[in-house]
């Protein structure tokens, strides 16, 4: 950690562990050639690929299919100014083997907003970085009042 700034980057394995741990992120995807970002609720499969259920039909399905996203997820505790983010990027696919989405069906996240006809897309981790914010404001390493 940089005294300067007070943040610790995480490796990917204590990235995916922080991501395991809450229900909800945002995705990042291209629509109409700008960024459009979209909160989501996901879950992670068991080789730390993101995983989110969405209606086949939806917008986001369509233009995130093949295409390279960015997934972020974060928690922070504005009482003791701390917290952290992460973001994975990678390549984004709707499963359509139906031995995969089957299993999917069963392990996979639940839609809080379910659609008739579903389907996983999958964010392949491709790249994860992190960053925590430690011990709220600090000052070449002396702690600052609020």
């Amino acid at each position: 950690m940089d005294a300067n700034d007070g943040f610790r980057e995480l490796d990917r394995q204590e990235c995916l562990g922080l991501l395991a741990k809450v229900p909800l992120g945002r995705i990042v995807y291209t629509r109409q050639a700008l960024p459009a970002v979209l909160p989501v609720n996901f879950g992670l499969d068991r080789d730390g690929a993101v995983l989110v259920r969405a209606s086949a039909s939806s917008e986001l399905v369509s233009a995130v299919d093949g295409a390279v996203v960015a997934f972020e997820a974060d928690a922070v505790d504005a009482t003791t100014q701390s917290g952290w983010s992460v973001v994975v990027m990678g390549s984004a696919a709707v499963v359509t083997d139906p031995a995969e989405h089957a299993r999917l069906l069963r392990t996979g996240p639940r839609s809080w907003a379910p659609a008739p006809r579903e389907v996983f897309v999958r964010i392949e981790p491709e790249l994860v970085t992190g960053r925590e914010l430690v011990g709220g404001r600090t000052l070449y390493g002396v702690h600052l009042p609020s």
